[in-house]
């Protein structure tokens, strides 16, 4: 019969192993039971190493609690002593496959991802020994890499915890990135057009460029610009027609 460690270990929310993994009951025996009860604090303290790995701090914490079962589950009583040493490499891969196949929202290579993973573990250790943030050069160094690999792993954070658009932005307001993104501008879409227009209205007249502010900006009717202009609403019309067919020959470069 194994001996439970009496090493305390902190339960966080604390739940029944029935609702960590209920498929796993009927491998579990009355003594096994136990001993997963026993240790549920070295999952959850497993779990805890990952809180900013990407994915939602309950469900790293089913997963490890899982791993747990499945170690008490296959583990040898009869012949093995050391429960800790046998449990700690099952729950860290059932909790690193779950990153590896959930935990991100666009899944670079899987070299990359187990880059990043070894980074999250490296680099406070490294800043602790060196007293500041350790350089790309350094963590490179460490961990037998190339620097390239380095700013690759780094930057595949991104794919696993994009920001939300519903988080407060670096703005003192307390507005939310979404209210602070810009939009379209119709303005940029029509600069070309409005240049060749100006190209388009240099050779009018005064009297044409007056007919046609009267017409288009101020948006009179032909009837009040006749009178306006005492001549009539028919050649208004007329003059109206030719001033636009000159300006479209012109925009057409004929």
């Amino acid at each position: 019969m194994v001996a439970v460690a009496r090493t305390v270990y902190p339960v966080h929310n604390p739940v029944s192993l029935e609702q960590s993994a209920p498929e796993f009951n009927q491998g579990l025996d009355q003594e096994r039971t136990e001993l997963a009860l026993a240790h549920l604090g070295l999952a959850d303290g497993m779990a805890h190493r990952y809180w900013n790995a990407g994915s939602d701090w309950c469900d790293i914490q089913q997963v490890a609690r899982l791993g747990l079962l499945k170690a008490a589950i296959r583990f040898r009583m009869d012949t093995e002593s050391n429960f800790v040493a046998f449990a700690v490499p099952t729950i860290c891969g059932e909790i690193k496959r779950y990153l590896r196949d959930h935990g991100w929202t666009v899944r670079p290579p899987r070299r990359v991802q187990e880059l990043r993973q070894e980074l999250r573990l490296t680099t406070p250790e490294l800043a602790q020994q060196l007293g500041r943030e350790p350089t790309l050069a350094e963590l490179a160094g460490a961990l037998a890499v190339g620097t390239r690999d380095i700013e690759e792993a780094l930057l595949s954070e991104s794919s696993v915890r994009p920001q939300s658009l519903d988080a407060t932005g670096p703005a003192d307001d307390g507005s939310a990135l979404c209210e602070r993104l810009g939009s379209d501008d119709d303005d940029f879409a029509r600069v070309d057009e409005r240049v060749s227009l100006n190209c388009a209205l240099r050779g009018l007249t005064p009297w044409e460029r007056r007919l046609l502010s009267l017409r288009f900006q101020e948006e009179m009717k032909q009837q009040d610009i006749a009178d306006l202009l005492n001549i009539s609403q028919m050649q208004v019309s007329r003059a109206l027609t030719t001033l636009l067919a000159k300006l479209r020959r012109r925009l057409d470069g004929n």
